[in-house]
């Protein structure tokens, strides 16, 4: 592991804010630490949990990249979200005691696990552990909220400037550029995610580059007018 991948591990975590609350003392944080001493590989190409399989844990990603989707009624793999290093998935477990979608590896991960049981045990004798992971929560909801507002109402245009400024700003709260970004996920899989044609990401990745917006060279992309994007998004806002 680089001094990169370990800085994004502990302390840009969410995780680092399960294992170590504000204020606790020596002996809660070494019961917190048990409860986190499991980790998992996954190989890419590999899953997390399956949709239906019985709700267990929580996982903070320390490395690597993930994709949740669900299969709709045509077969097809409806992708609704992307998680990175440093946050936490498997939230969607807790509601009715079993996971609602598929969690994939799109690049070789390693998560920690922890034992939902567990947590919720702790968290009722230590407050700042309950704070925590409500909080966790919640940021996870906003955020879904966020991409229910993106796919209601915006052309194809705003919902890939808003998809790109969201990612680029994750991946900065964890010490990458604020410009510069692999997408470990396919055209399709955006478009999956976005409700838009594979045809159309494509043309409209095509059309940011023609704008001098972006450079894309494959997988690879760099933002070269940020403020651009802002607009395209906030044009929208400004419609309504």
């Amino acid at each position: 592991m680089n001094p990169q991948t370990i800085k994004v591990a502990c302390s840009n975590c969410n995780l680092r804010e399960l294992c170590m609350p504000v204020g606790l003392n020596e002996q809660q944080l070494q019961r917190i630490d048990d409860i986190v001493a499991v980790r998992r590989k996954i190989k890419r190409g590999g899953t997390l949990f399956r949709n239906g399989e019985a709700f267990t844990s929580l996982y903070a990603i320390r490395t690597g990249f993930f994709k949740t989707c669900v299969a709709t009624e045509d077969g097809r793999d409806q992708v609704t979200g992307f998680q990175m290093a440093g946050e936490i998935i498997g939230l969607d477990g807790i509601v009715n005691d079993h996971h609602t979608c598929d969690a994939i590896a799109l690049e070789d991960a390693e998560v920690c696990v922890m034992p939902f049981d567990r947590i919720e045990e702790l968290s009722r004798e230590v407050n700042a552990l309950q704070h925590h992971v409500h909080k966790i929560m919640s940021r996870e909801i906003v955020r879904e909220h966020g991409v229910m507002l993106l796919l209601g109402s915006m052309r194809a245009e705003e919902r890939l400037a808003a998809f790109l400024l969201n990612l680029v700003q994750r991946l900065h709260a964890r010490g990458f550029s604020q410009s510069e970004l692999v997408l470990r996920m396919t055209r399709e899989e955006i478009g999956s995610y976005l409700g838009l044609k594979l045809e159309t990401v494509s043309r409209t990745f095509s059309k940011f580059v023609e704008d001098g917006t972006v450079e894309v060279k494959q997988r690879h992309v760099r933002i070269l007018d940020t403020e651009a994007l802002k607009r395209i998004v906030n044009s929208q806002q400004a419609c309504h």
